[in-house]
Formats: C-alpha cells, sequence, structure tokens
C-alpha cells in the first residue's frame, strides 16, 4: 500500500492527486451552497460542477452531507483564523478588541457573500448543517471565553458566566448576522459592528456567582 501511495504520476503522488480531486469537490461544493444554497447540493450535481465523475467523489466522502458539513467547517475555520488574527494585532483592552473581532467578521462576510450563506444562512436551512453549527459553536464560545478573562481578568466572571455568556452571544449573533445579510435587518454596515460589539461588551462582565 505503502509502495501505491508514493508511486508518481506526472511528478503528483496518489495522495496528492487525492487530495487535489477533494479539493475540487469542496470548492464545488461551496459554490453550490454558497450561492444556491443546501438543497442544490447533490452528489451528482456536486461532480458535475468539479468534472469529476462520482467515483472521485466517494473516495472523498461519505455522501453529499459529509461533503456539507466539510465546506461548513472550512467556512468556520476561516472565520475563526480572521477572528483570532483580529484580537492579537490590536492592544488588549475590551472596546478595541470587540470591535476589531466584529469588523473582521463582517468584512469576512461582505468579502465573498457566499461565506456568509455558508456558514450561517444555510446553517438553519439543512439539517446536516444545524448539526454541523451545534458541534462548531463550542469552539466560538471558547473564542470568546477567552477575550472575556482577558478583559477583565480576575475581575471578571468566572469561567461559568464566561461559558454561559459566550453561548447565548454566538447563538444570538448568528441570527442577529442572518437578517442584516437577508436584508430583513437593514442597517448599514458601522451601525450593525457598534451594536454588537455594544451587546459584547455589555453582555461580557455578567455574573450569576451568589457568593
Amino acid at each position: 500500500m505503502a509502495a501505491d501511495t508514493e508511486r508518481t504520476w506526472g511528478g503528483r503522488t496518489l495522495e496528492d492527486r487525492r487530495a487535489t480531486r477533494r479539493a475540487q469537490l469542496l470548492d464545488a461544493g461551496y459554490e453550490l451552497l454558497g450561492t444556491r444554497g443546501a438543497s442544490s447540493v447533490t452528489v451528482r450535481g456536486v461532480c458535475r460542477a468539479a468534472q469529476l465523475t462520482e467515483r472521485y467523489f466517494y473516495e472523498s466522502f461519505a455522501d453529499r452531507d459529509a461533503l456539507i458539513v466539510a465546506v461548513h467547517a472550512r467556512a468556520a475555520d476561516e472565520a475563526r483564523e480572521a477572528l483570532a488574527a483580529a484580537v492579537t494585532a490590536v492592544p488588549a483592552d475590551p472596546l478595541t478588541r470587540a470591535t476589531a473581532a466584529v469588523e473582521a467578521f463582517v468584512d469576512l462576510l461582505q468579502d465573498d457573500p457566499r461565506r456568509g450563506r455558508v456558514l450561517l444562512t444555510e446553517a438553519f436551512a439543512d439539517e446536516a448543517l444545524t448539526r454541523s453549527g451545534i458541534d462548531l459553536m463550542p469552539s466560538f464560545a471558547a473564542l470568546l471565553v477567552e477575550q472575556i478573562h482577558a478583559a477583565f481578568g480576575d475581575d471578571g466572571p468566572d469561567e461559568v458566566d464566561a461559558q454561559l455568556t459566550s453561548v447565548a452571544l454566538v447563538g444570538a449573533l448568528a441570527h442577529l448576522f442572518v437578517g442584516w445579510l437577508d436584508g430583513t435587518l437593514p442597517v448599514t454596515r458601522e451601525r450593525l459592528v457598534a451594536h454588537v460589539v455594544g451587546l459584547i461588551l455589555g453582555a461580557a462582565p455578567v455574573s450569576s456567582r451568589t457568593a
């Protein structure tokens, strides 16, 4: 088996060629999911868009749901990386960091409209993506927990309060961004950013400790 994977065709190994085909399928799935929605993503349609046969689809993915979950995970990774880069590039005060993070996320959505649909809108429209969103929520909440602790230190909320607040904010903000993206919340980018920053800063210090 090792010899097969190391054998080259045109200077490329079998693993290289498989990785390229998988990337083609992900790109095709991303385009379909981001422009036409989850209902348009089928194995046949993705293969047609990627110009690959179904044999190669099943080489990388168990089924259609596995593909769209992988597409969703890729968009989530891009978002996490953008948020992490934004908060580490600015001073540590709460207002500056919250503003940097929100602006980075909004820019991410505006730079490629497909990303917002993949990451947010379709997550409420497809069962597999809904499950994927639930699975990914803790990683986004963890980013907020980290920033809450960094901003308030020992004087801020404890670990439980930080986690409760972070999960609540991630869920609420997802719906808020969906409304902004689909036009049901017709506000400017500047006002959206300011409002979201206010929500984060207002909720971050909340504590339910009684003693």
